[in-house]
């Protein structure tokens, strides 16, 4: 494919993308988010896709907003005929979107019109979904609105986290881009529309979502720590430090508002509406991550 391409995405979940864009077309450039401060330094990081890009040979622009009047002039100098984005993080205004003659696709993690959004991933393990997949869209002003060029599905197996279903979505939206690229290229893939009814929405998550609230099962607070691994996370304040939870199951018990605090073959278990939440594997404030076992040795009092 003779296609000239631009390129947006920043996290690990866009290289495949990359990647095969690189293989199969012309990446005349690739836009990405600005350097952020990251490590105990601080100081400022390249984001995954920037450091691909430029092991790759290709140019990077790291613009703070697509809607400045360099943004414009830099894309309309590559003269891309097609923008593809995955995990890029900035919304693409109107006069960006019109720009590329054969319009903008978004790799987008999950089964559209279910979790538009930015979430998509951590939503669907949040919700107990049987199954996720991804979307390859053509790109309008709506949030994740446009029409739909091709779909895959995957199964959502029990334990899956956040971390295991990104990278194999990742994988698959690169190979399912690729395939259909040919023929969306030469006009002969026609886009299917979103029914907006079915449409469910995923936000943006904040490290503040990943407290785990008791009050709720210990099947949907299991759902939510694999869900938000690794980002946001989640924990529980314990004699006013927070713990982190790394992993965890629900006891197989039919008990509910089990309320305080359990060992449950070794292993410590809070209460729940429904059921105990076991924790298998924790990280205190300021030290390493470790078993469950482990972790009680160190709390005394946690009966």
């Amino acid at each position: 494919m003779n296609a000239r391409v631009v390129f947006m995405g920043s996290p690990d979940f866009a290289l495949p993308t990359l990647e095969e864009l690189h293989k199969h077309t012309q990446v005349v450039g690739v836009v990405t988010q600005p350097d952020r401060p990251a490590g105990r330094g601080r100081m400022l990081m390249p984001c995954p896709v920037r450091q691909l890009a430029e092991k790759l040979e290709i140019p990077v622009f790291q613009p703070l907003s697509l809607r400045k009047p360099d943004a414009l002039e830099q894309l309309s100098a590559w003269q891309p005929d097609l923008i593809v984005v995955a995990a890029f993080g900035q919304i693409l205004p109107k006069n960006v979107l019109a720009l590329p003659p054969k319009g903008c696709l978004n790799v987008h993690a999950s089964l559209l019109p279910r979790w538009r959004g930015a979430s998509p991933i951590q939503a669907a393990i949040l919700a107990g979904d049987e199954r996720s997949g991804v979307t390859i869209m053509l790109m309008e002003e709506g949030l994740d609105t446009g029409p739909i060029l091709a779909q895959k599905t995957v199964p959502i197996r029990p334990g899956t986290t956040g971390a295991e279903l990104s990278q194999q979505l990742s994988y698959l939206g690169a190979a399912t881009l690729i395939e259909i690229l040919p023929s969306y290229l030469s006009g002969m893939l026609a886009p299917l529309t979103q029914a907006d009814g079915l449409a469910t929405y995923a936000p943006l998550l904040k490290r503040s979502d990943g407290l785990l609230d008791f009050t709720q099962s210990a099947l949907a607070l299991t759902r939510k720590v694999h869900a938000y691994s690794p980002w946001p996370g989640t924990y529980f304040i314990l004699n006013g430090k927070q713990i982190k939870v790394l992993d965890a199951h629900p006891h197989d018990t039919f008990e509910s508002e089990v309320e305080g605090r359990y060992i449950v073959n070794g292993l410590p278990a809070v209460g729940t509406s429904e059921g105990l939440l076991v924790l298998d594997q924790l990280q205190p404030e300021g030290k390493r991550g470790m078993s469950g076992g482990a972790f009680l040795n160190g709390q005394p009092n946690w009966l």
